[in-house]
């Protein structure tokens, strides 16, 4: 069930009309059986993997906390942690384990013959882990109090706005959204209803469109394109995963600003990130607040010596890279994205460009800097992202894809990026509400009319869903 299909907003209109009817315990049930009802549209038979992820997380919490014996809570803790993280590994990473482990023998001499699983990859699982995981280890460390209502810890890990592809959020925020009454009234309905048209222009409009033109250039054989047109199709995979991941975020926070829910900001303008720092704090940012609290600080974070800092950097990056995906492409990409960390900080203050214009250079070069590790985030294997760069450094030759390419990233991104300025400048992602009615209804225009005119010939699913 798509938040870009009719099916979703028949479902949401239900669900919120009855909704509005019920007392605060009410209200919960209901989110909470069509939050399954929700997953199990996905396929059911993954049901019983996020009832075990919430019983076990459940429980171990519980006896954290009415233990007194700390060595009790480590074991807990670890319980919950193997079990999670346990369910992830078999279900997202079995596979790709076993078969770098078949190729590395083979390479070395010997002959394996490893059996290996046919297992679907559980929607949603990578988020949901982690935001249950996050819980126990808050409890743990005496950071928040385990709740003990079952079926509302259930909706805090079910929640069906974000269940599948985040925020990952923390349970100092959402669960006190849950166990606290909300009002029965419709909440910030306008807010709401900018979020969801903003984030159906991202995923629809930009999203869709450019990704099928960059699915083209990828599935494409090498001698079909050149390099020209291999670098159109990075540049459009860039705003493609933009649109469809922060697409999705701001849908999942305007459907729930209607039930009087909060949700994180995920995405804040990311391309206009000048260094690798400022793009982290910008993009996915659920998830790289969580690798930071969760991963790079207890590592020792920056509060050590500089080689220690250059091997959290890179050990957090390269895990970040590996939940994205089993695969060594996006290993390769975590591993980039760390390396850039180590080379920004290790460059001297001297050579920092200042003034305004040292600022816009910064932001370009950076983009391109990114846009060129989505290469590896996009490409099948290792193979296929050699042969774009052999392409994309050997055979230039402006072709009619490349020239279609390139005019659908100036009309459909333009606009975007100029009105992402704006916001930087004003430093608010809620200037819209206070800019005269005229404005107001003329962006809303635009949206509308931007998914009315320039539909996408194929309408595809939500990239991180496959995380």
């Amino acid at each position: 069930m798509l938040f870009n299909s009719y099916a979703f907003w028949l479902f949401l209109a239900l669900v919120w009309g009855v909704y509005r009817l019920l007392p605060h315990r009410g209200q919960n049930i209901l989110l909470l059986l069509a939050s399954y009802y929700f997953y199990s549209c996905w396929d059911w038979r993954f049901l019983p993997l996020i009832f075990t992820t919430t019983l076990v997380n459940y429980f171990t919490a519980l006896g954290i906390e009415r233990s007194n014996d700390k060595k009790k809570h480590y074991w807990l803790m670890l319980t919950s942690a193997t079990v999670s993280l346990g369910i992830l590994g078999l279900f997202k990473y079995w596979g790709f384990f076993v078969e770098s482990t078949t190729d590395m023998l083979t390479w070395l001499g010997f002959h394996a013959n490893i059996s290996t699983l046919s297992i679907i990859l559980p929607v949603g699982i990578s988020f949901y882990t982690f935001q249950t995981l996050s819980y126990t280890i808050d409890v743990y460390r005496g950071k928040t109090k385990a709740t003990r209502s079952l079926p509302d810890f259930a909706l805090y890990v079910a929640y069906f706005p974000q269940l599948v592809a985040g925020p990952i959020e923390r349970s100092s925020s959402l669960l006190p959204q849950i166990t606290h009454p909300r009002p029965k009234h419709t909440g910030n309905f306008s807010e709401g209803l900018y979020l969801i048209l903003i984030g159906l222009f991202l995923k629809v409009v930009v999203g869709d469109n450019l990704g099928f033109i960059a699915d083209g250039i990828f599935s494409a054989q090498k001698h079909e394109i050149t390099g020209t047109d291999a670098l159109v199709g990075v540049y459009c995979f860039a705003f493609q995963i933009y649109g469809d991941f922060a697409g999705y975020s701001s849908i999942a926070r305007g459907v729930s600003k209607w039930l009087n829910i909060d949700l994180m900001t995920n995405f804040r303008m990311p391309y206009l990130a000048r260094n690798p720092s400022d793009f982290w704090q910008r993009w996915h940012i659920s998830l790289s607040s969580w690798l930071r609290d969760y991963l790079y600080i207890p590592m020792g974070g920056n509060q050590c010596s500089t080689i220690k800092i250059y091997r959290n950097l890179m050990l957090t990056m390269l895990l970040g890279g590996l939940w994205h995906g089993a695969g060594w492409t996006f290993i390769i990409w975590g591993g980039i994205h760390g390396l850039i960390l180590c080379i920004y900080r290790a460059l001297p203050h001297s050579v920092k460009l200042p003034g305004f214009w040292g600022r816009v250079l910064a932001t370009v070069w950076f983009f391109h800097v990114v846009c060129f590790t989505w290469l590896f985030f996009r490409a099948d294997n290792l193979a296929q992202a050699w042969d774009i760069l052999t392409l994309i450094f050997t055979h230039q030759e402006m072709t009619y894809l490349s020239r279609y390419g390139l005019g659908m990233l100036a009309f459909f991104c333009a606009p975007l990026m100029i009105y992402e300025i704006w916001l930087e400048q004003k430093h608010t992602l809620r200037r819209l509400e206070v800019v005269h009615w005229g404005w107001r209804a003329a962006t809303y225009c635009y949206l509308v009319s931007m998914l009315i005119l320039f539909p996408p010939q194929v309408f595809g699913q939500f990239i991180y869903f496959q995380f």
